[in-house]
């Protein structure tokens, strides 16, 4: 459907206490081709018949008895269903038009009506009133939209995490220097590993008891940024007991394509041997 023809189905609501004038702008709407008008000469009621229909448009009198144009837009500002204003107030006063915009009339048409005047007036309230539905609309969308993908990404993360402590004994990640900035598992207990790097200089891997050639292995593949899948290395303890642990790992880059480290998943093989 065109922009013109939402234009044309808006609904509008006419609010004057001169029998005369409300035939006059329906007359005139109707034949430019508006279909969904309503019309009312109890100012009273404007505010209830709103929150019902949630008009696009109300062409709003303001010299009325029992309650005025200016009391209508205060009762219909108290509608927390939407903070948009959409009125045209008619006015014979010239001193009105001023304060009417500042009570929250978005345009005025002055009367006597110019036929030419109020058909123009009334297009283009419309079609910023239908533009701005459309704008909250597509907000609303996309605030959906991220609130769905956001709920998501943490059902796939903890759906990961899960899966990774089943898996394995622990999860880590190193920066481009090679230091743990993030272990989940008891790697620093088994392993001892608080501040060394997983691939440790040939002296660090001498006194830690690590099998040096396994740990060349690896710094090599580390240094050429590879992958790595269920490397195996050893570890004699401090009590002469060798450990057994197998681990995997891969290179992480950021979006410029530069390393930043390492993550994988690691578990202890040697009371599964």
């Amino acid at each position: 459907m065109t922009l013109f023809a939402e234009i044309l189905q808006a609904r509008i609501l006419i609010v004057d206490d001169q029998r005369a004038n409300v035939q006059l702008l329906e007359q005139l709407l109707s034949e430019a081709g508006y279909s969904q008008l309503s019309a009312t000469m109890k100012p009273d009621e404007v505010c209830a018949l709103h929150r019902t229909n949630a008009y696009d448009l109300i062409l709003l009198d303001l010299q009325m008895p029992v309650m005025d144009g200016f009391q209508v837009m205060e009762c219909l500002k108290t509608n927390a269903a939407d903070s948009y204003l959409p009125v045209i107030v008619l006015t014979a006063q010239p001193g009105h038009k001023v304060r009417a915009l500042q009570a929250g009339a978005k345009d005025f048409i002055s009367k006597p009506f110019d036929l030419v005047e109020v058909k123009t007036r009334i297009h283009n309230m419309l079609e910023v009133r239908l533009l701005y539905k459309k704008l909250a609309n597509y907000n609303a969308e996309l605030e959906a939209t991220v609130a769905e993908r956001t709920a998501e990404l943490r059902e796939s993360e903890a759906r990961y995490r899960s899966l990774t402590e089943l898996a394995s004994d622990w999860y880590w990640e190193q920066d481009e220097n090679g230091v743990f900035t993030k272990v989940s598992g008891p790697v620093l207990e088994m392993l001892g590993m608080q501040v060394e790097p997983l691939a440790v200089p040939d002296s660090a891997a001498a006194q830690g008891g690590w099998v040096q050639a396994e740990h060349e292995k690896l710094r090599s593949t580390i240094a050429e940024r590879q992958p790595f899948l269920d490397y195996v290395f050893h570890r004699v303890g401090a009590d002469g007991k060798q450990q057994t642990f197998q681990v995997s790992g891969e290179p992480m880059f950021d979006r410029a394509s530069r390393f930043i480290g390492y993550r994988g998943i690691g578990v202890e093989l040697t009371s599964k041997l």
